[in-house]
């Protein structure tokens, strides 16, 4: 493979490594800031037990997260420096704002949240914890800029030409509210949160089925359902908008996302199937006009599809492009049957009580991390040729001097790292989990106490 198919790969894999991390961390510090609230308001020791319990997982995540994005950046410099020199104005204004206002509002803060039980004030640490969880949603809001500043460039002028071409900032507020800016955001985040609601879901099915930390486990599953249904049916919304704004913005990638191709034509919106590219038919099951639907209100509106553009102005591979954006639709709606199921189940007093469902709901913490990997997936091979949209091609992105070996090399010794970093990351997760909620030197600890209520809960 030549140098620019394996830094692409190579920036892939670490940036899907990474992204594993931070969604968590911003969805469990909603839940944490929810669990320590209530504590405050109740009094009950459950909730400080729940939040103490979910602030050690929170700092795992956030630990490994950290570690693993510093890679991220190097791979700027070293295998894209040509893309570096011409984002380097957006990008360094964006990435300075995450460092002052988002990760130093973060870190912080968390030395309180991890250190400063019992050493102040519990409405002081109910600050701390709202203020790491802020923090970790602004570092979301200005990565989220520059990756969007790409797709819809905003406010900027080229200056200079050729390989000393770069973009300049005309007007700051105009680059962070680009086009596709808010819409992305609002999407992001709420995956975010619906990747913490649904590890907290995961972790107390776990219990439940166990027959461990039953009542506890029931408070904290109420809330985390709660959380994922209100995100879930709002992830549909937002996932809509977006939609509307790549229709307008670009329409090569939506072509891509549905596998349209008639340069000008009622679009079908397929609910799955297979894009055969070079005879540029799709096979699968689909709603006749849908996407014009969606798009436009009306079944029989064109929709501009690939043959309008040239074939280098085209994603070079639609067909993962279509599969990916599918997969991540069909999760969604998956999420949404769960989360709401699972509250109408509740309410009516039957949910803990199915087995089944709550195994499903065990294995769950897969499905919105497999979202929003293959979300990101979509959006980024959907963009391709272009690092910067319509700007910069990916192809003349790259550092002149880097070699294809060097990149392989590179790329097996991060595989073995991550590798490593990610079997640690689950045997401390495991090891936190099978321990459980109460510390034990609390009087409210896992005790024959709490043995007795479990087996009571679980009779009935």
């Amino acid at each position: 493979m030549d140098v620019e198919i394996l830094s692409r790969i190579q920036f892939a894999f670490t940036v899907a490594f990474h992204y594993i991390y931070p969604p968590l961390s911003i969805g469990l510090g909603l839940i944490l800031v929810i669990f320590e609230s209530l504590y405050i308001k109740t009094g009950n020791k459950e909730y400080e037990a729940l939040t103490r319990f979910w602030i050690k997982i929170f700092a795992l995540t956030f630990g490994i997260g950290v570690a693993t994005g510093i890679v991220m950046e190097f791979e700027f410099g070293t295998n894209w420096a040509t893309y570096s020199k011409y984002v380097g104005d957006i990008f360094g204004s964006a990435l300075a704002a995450e460092g002052i206002f988002a990760f130093a509002l973060e870190s912080g803060f968390l030395g309180v949240l991890l250190f400063g039980w019992n050493r102040v004030k519990s409405w002081v640490h109910l600050v701390s914890t709202i203020g790491v969880f802020f923090g970790s949603m602004f570092s979301a809001v200005w990565i989220v800029i520059a990756n969007s500043w790409q797709q819809t460039p905003a406010g900027y002028h080229i200056v200079g030409e050729g390989l000393n071409a770069r973009a300049e900032i005309t007007d700051f507020w105009e680059m962070v509210f680009n086009p596709s800016t808010v819409d992305r955001l609002t999407h992001v985040w709420l995956g975010a949160f619906l990747a913490g609601a649904f590890l907290v879901l995961s972790v107390h099915a776990y219990y439940i089925l166990k027959g461990r930390f039953v009542e506890i486990s029931k408070k904290a599953f109420k809330i985390a359902l709660i959380v994922a249904t209100v995100f879930s049916l709002g992830q549909l919304l937002t996932g809509h908008h977006s939609a509307d704004g790549v229709a307008v913005n670009q329409p090569a990638k939506l072509a891509a996302l549905e596998g349209h191709y008639e340069a000008s034509a009622p679009a079908d919106m397929y609910l799955f199937g297979w894009v055969d590219q070079e005879n540029e038919e799709v096979t699968g099951i689909g709603i006749p006009g849908g996407l014009s639907f969606l798009i436009h209100q009306d079944f029989d509106e064109p929709v501009t599809g690939l043959d309008a553009f040239a074939k280098e102005d085209q994603p070079g591979q639609v067909n993962a492009v279509f599969q990916f954006y599918h997969l991540m639709v069909a999760i969604g709606i998956t999420l949404i049957l769960l989360s709401v199921g699972g509250t109408l189940l509740y309410w009516k007093g039957q949910l803990f009580n199915k087995k089944w469902l709550m195994t499903i709901f065990m294995f769950s913490v897969l499905l919105p991390q497999l979202a929003n990997q293959f979300g990101w997936y979509a959006a980024e091979m959907g963009r391709q040729p272009w690092v910067v949209y319509g700007l910069l091609r990916t192809s003349d992105a790259l550092s002149v001097v880097v070699q294809a070996n060097q990149v392989l090399f590179s790329l097996i010794v991060f595989t073995l790292v991550y590798v490593l970093l990610f079997t640690l990351f689950i045997y401390l997760l495991n090891k936190k989990i099978q321990h459980g909620p109460y510390d034990d030197h609390e009087d409210e600890g896992y005790s024959l106490q709490h043995d007795m209520a479990d087996l009571i809960a679980n009779q009935k």
